[in-house]
């Protein structure tokens, strides 16, 4: 199996005004030293200001590459320092945007995760990077990277290898999702969930609806 290591652990610095309705944000993340404990809805001591639109148990952690970090860096001209994107984990190794939605890690001795659906950039996300149409450059450069949800609790620190358990059998990719589902895609992954192999939540289920949709009435499938 397909294996990485994860080069930073990373949780909220501090919390930031935002123009937001709930006027602050906790994107600011940072590497911290030493083993974190993880739970069901993410790292301890750890925050997601707005809960209505982040955290969660199928949002509980959020993984980044340092492969799509760097492409980033060339495009900017700039670093990318891990918890720059609000990612709690940055790994090396492992081709975090190519995870099959439903494929399940293992993260140093104990720690056991699924990816559950990619990122969407939203607008605090753009005023934290203070790039022009940032969300909509992050969106078309499908490198979203991944949402996990925590199946087995424990403790984690920079430098644990980062283990592919399982991937499963329908092919469709966290970048697949954020760029756009097509009906074949969506079709396979209702297949998986109906075969018991994956659970569909969040961002995925509402590619998969808006594919069958757009299907129905004759028209390609666009980025949701």
């Amino acid at each position: 199996m397909t294996h990485g290591s994860l080069l930073a652990v990373c949780r909220v610095h501090a919390l930031k005004p935002d123009e937001s309705n709930v006027g602050i944000t906790a994107i600011d993340k940072r590497p911290v030293a030493g083993p974190v404990a993880v739970h069901e809805l993410g790292l301890r001591a750890d925050v997601q200001a707005d809960r209505k639109n982040h955290g969660g148990e199928l949002k509980a952690l959020y993984a980044y590459s340092a492969e799509d970090a760097a492409q980033w860096a060339e495009e900017l001209g700039r670093d990318i320092p891990a918890g720059l994107f609000g990612e709690n984990l940055r790994t090396e190794g492992l081709p975090v945007s190519g995870a099959l939605v439903g494929e399940r890690w293992r993260i140093g001795e104990a720690v056991t995760l699924t990816v559950t659906m990619p990122r969407i950039p939203c607008a605090t996300f753009g005023r934290h990077m203070d790039q022009p149409q940032w969300a909509k450059r992050f969106l078309a450069k499908g490198l979203p990277g991944a949402y996990l949800k925590v199946d087995t609790v424990g403790a984690i620190a920079a430098g644990d290898r980062v283990e592919v358990l399982s991937r499963p059998t329908h092919g469709v990719t966290v970048a697949d999702v954020s760029g756009g589902l097509g009906l074949e895609q969506a079709r396979a992954l209702l297949e998986s969930e109906n075969d018991g192999e994956i659970t569909l939540g969040g961002n995925v289920v509402r590619a998969v609806r808006r594919a069958l949709k757009r299907a129905e009435a004759g028209a390609p499938a666009t980025a949701p």
